[in-house]
């Protein structure tokens, strides 16, 4: 891919979204909120990625990631501050204005997209299941981690097709750690329960 006159390999915009991920999960598990910010740092060479191989669903998931990560960001800060009892705030309101943007750009990719080519529907899927995946994850609710071994497993045969390798082994990787966060977060939901 050419940017500004430099050729950049997809090898390189493959590994570098490929570290951040692998990052941001680390913090995903500890439900910090620096994970959105690794999350985010990782779209834009996947984007590029996507893009330049005219993958326009993918392409267009990161667009809807990026809206989920500044969401999810801002959506945390509000729910620490609700927490420590500083704010009420409309949770209706929040997640469905990021909803209907995310919609609607999954609605024009699906659009500008040939569902000729059997492989589309593969892509189809996966971006779908990753949609529902984020809605559990901005929520923070354990379900979303089987729905995210889901995406991987969908990605997995995708990106082996399109000769994505680090993106490939990626999904294997991604898959462990969501098993161990969803352990994690089945454990502190089971912690709040006996709590409330």
């Amino acid at each position: 891919m050419n940017i500004l006159g430099l050729n950049i390999p997809p090898l390189l915009l493959d590994l570098s979204g490929g570290v951040c991920v692998l990052v941001s999960l680390y913090f995903l598990w500890a439900k910090s909120s620096t994970y959105w910010h690794w999350s985010n740092l990782s779209l834009l060479p996947y984007f590029l990625l996507f893009a330049s191989g005219g993958q326009w669903m993918l392409a267009g998931l990161q667009v809807t990631y990026l809206l989920f990560g500044i969401h999810g960001l801002y959506l945390w800060h509000l729910e620490a501050r609700r927490a420590r009892g500083e704010i009420r705030f409309n949770e209706p309101l929040w997640y469905g204005v990021t909803w209907v943007a995310s919609l609607a750009i999954f609605a024009y990719t699906v659009a500008v997209t040939d569902f000729s080519a059997a492989w589309n529907w593969v892509q189809f899927a996966a971006v779908t299941l990753a949609l529902i995946a984020n809605f559990g994850t901005t929520r923070r609710w354990a379900w979303s981690w089987p729905v995210w071994i889901a995406v991987n497993t969908v990605q997995a045969v995708y990106f082996w097709h399109a000769e994505y390798w680090v993106l490939f082994a990626l999904q294997f990787v991604l898959a462990a750690m969501s098993v161990v966060g969803w352990q994690a977060w089945r454990r502190d939901e089971r912690r709040e329960v006996a709590f409330a």
